[in-house]
């Protein structure tokens, strides 16, 4: 591995063996379908790849065979069996498509600091430390103490895959790539491009400079990955259209169709930005039109906010199949306002994800962003007397999942479980030490610790749907990364929380 520190050991080029795990697995397939199958069986081959799933297994129906019998008599596989715990169950990793990796030490901070004053007085000062001239060995330590606690932040709060933006420097842009192997999370990282920033001239870089970091960290990249698999890949990133050139944005669009790479960007998040890109942009008629003169629009693009879109611009992002990444609570933190995202899911058809936007964004963890995602959306929902506007629970597990998998391009990979797919999932234990979720035996799917055939005659499969639901939304509301207790990506594991003593049933078979 080409590198810049002193990396052991990547848990991104562990071995993987044959895996058979047995339990409760919870997925959205589409947008409209929330699908929870009990005594599930999913193997995992030494690819991570998902290659055989059986749905409600019966022993019954089988000659009373066990799950491992019946798989395969004679074949050596790791066998995980989560089957008799009702409060625990199997999700795909979330995907957050919107997360500045630099901002981390700036959660919570500068509160009712509108976006404009917030990325002077805050953002601007704190990314600039990552270009230290002065010493390399400085700000290498300087970004991989930040680096290393957002990767192993979001991991542990069940993130598989995400998009990042790191900074205008491009060496300690290749380490976070680095980074990300070592922790062995998947993600696109996404240098920041800027060469027009005029309000906050210091952090700044030209033209030239742009081309040379944006080659330098494609070519980084390209040699980075483990044989046969992409793990880190880049990810084209103008930061908006204010701190752009027409020059730059042009490049960048070229780039991304040249490499194959998507593009990630802001768009529409405030209206004070709004009126500023009309000032720079006359020739445009509106935000989208800006991108779209300069070839940044496509079906590998993601726009972060988009929360004061036209009607125009909702019908270009939608034929230009683009994805949005709402961002609620980096949304409500700078008063930016509240996006309609059921209308663009439902009514304008294109694809939403969600994101944390660290640190616009005061959370970092996508549960509490589908928890917030809900609330805005009751918050616009009261304000314009429309029940419409509001979102469901199955919209927003699809948005975190399967919407974020859309949009990074890996719809046919990751998301869901499905047969052909990664296996990157995460293990929900609701009863995790110091869990904040109160479950009474009363609102289980199923009695714990009993045979499979007693665990579900008691209650129809609509009966323990239902109760499952409830619990569902009781991890939401009430959850966090304690209840986050394993985490795999690409088949391998790369959280395993053993201070919670969860009740793990592993055999070698």
């Amino acid at each position: 591995m080409p590198t810049n520190s002193s990396l052991i050991e990547p848990k991104a080029i562990n071995e993987i063996s044959y895996t058979l795990y047995y339990g409760t697995f919870i997925h959205t397939p589409s947008l409209k379908e929330l699908d929870i199958s009990f005594n599930t069986i999913v193997g995992v081959n030494n690819l991570g790849v998902i290659d055989f799933i059986h749905k409600n297994y019966n022993p019954d129906h089988h000659n009373n065979m066990s799950p491992v019998q019946f798989f395969i008599k004679n074949r050596h596989f790791d066998f995980i069996d989560y089957s008799q715990e009702p409060t625990k169950f199997f999700v795909p990793g979330f995907i957050d498509t919107h997360i500045h990796a630099s901002q981390f030490p700036n959660i919570g901070i500068g509160l009712d600091c509108p976006l404009l004053d917030w990325l002077n007085n805050y953002t601007f000062p704190l990314e600039n430390e990552f270009t230290n001239s002065n010493s390399t060995d400085s700000k290498l330590k300087f970004a991989k103490d930040i680096y290393s606690q957002v990767i192993e932040k979001t991991l542990n709060n069940g993130t598989t895959c995400a998009s990042y933006f790191t900074t205008i420097d491009p060496q300690t842009t290749n380490l976070f790539a680095e980074l990300l192997l070592r922790f062995g999370q998947r993600g696109f990282v996404g240098k920041v491009c800027m060469d027009h920033n005029e309000t906050y001239a210091d952090y700044s870089e030209t033209f030239e400079e742009c081309i040379d970091s944006m080659n330098a960290i494609i070519n980084h990249l390209h040699n980075l990955n483990p044989q046969d698999e992409i793990l880190v890949k880049p990810i084209i990133t103008p930061r908006f259209a204010p701190v752009c050139t027409r020059d730059l944005l042009f490049f960048l669009g070229q780039l991304s169709k040249s490499h194959n790479l998507p593009i990630q960007t802001h768009i529409s998040e405030n209206e004070k930005e709004i009126e500023l890109v009309h000032d720079l942009f006359p020739d445009c008629e509106d935000y989208a039109s800006v991108y779209n003169k300069h070839n940044l629009l496509g079906e590998s693009t993601i726009l972060a906010h988009a929360i004061h879109l036209t009607k125009k611009e909702r019908k270009i992002i939608k034929q230009k199949n683009c994805s949005i990444s709402h961002c609620p609570t980096s949304n409500t933190f700078i008063s930016s306002g509240e996006a309609p995202i059921k209308k663009y899911l439902y009514e304008d058809e294109i694809n939403v994800s969600l994101g944390t936007d660290v640190s616009g964004g005061f959370d970092s963890s996508i549960l509490a962003i589908i928890k917030h995602c809900i609330l805005v959306s009751h918050h616009l929902a009261m304000k314009t007397k429309n029940q419409k506007d509001k979102l469901s629970i199955n919209d927003a597990l699809f948005m975190a999942t399967q919407g974020g998998a859309q949009a990074v391009g890996m719809a046919d990979q990751i998301g869901t479980f499905e047969l052909g797919k990664k296996f990157d999932v995460q293990l929900i234990d609701l009863k995790s030490e110091d869990s904040n979720v109160d479950v009474f035996d009363w609102q289980l799917p199923f009695k714990e610790h009993h045979t499979s055939i007693e665990n579900h005659k008691s209650l129809s499969k609509d009966e323990q749907s239902k109760k499952m639901f409830d619990l569902l939304g009781k991890w939401i509301f009430s959850g966090d990364d304690r209840n986050c207790v394993k985490v795999w990506c690409n088949g391998r594991l790369v959280v395993n929380k053993v201070r919670y003593n969860h009740d793990d049933r592993w055999v070698m078979c």
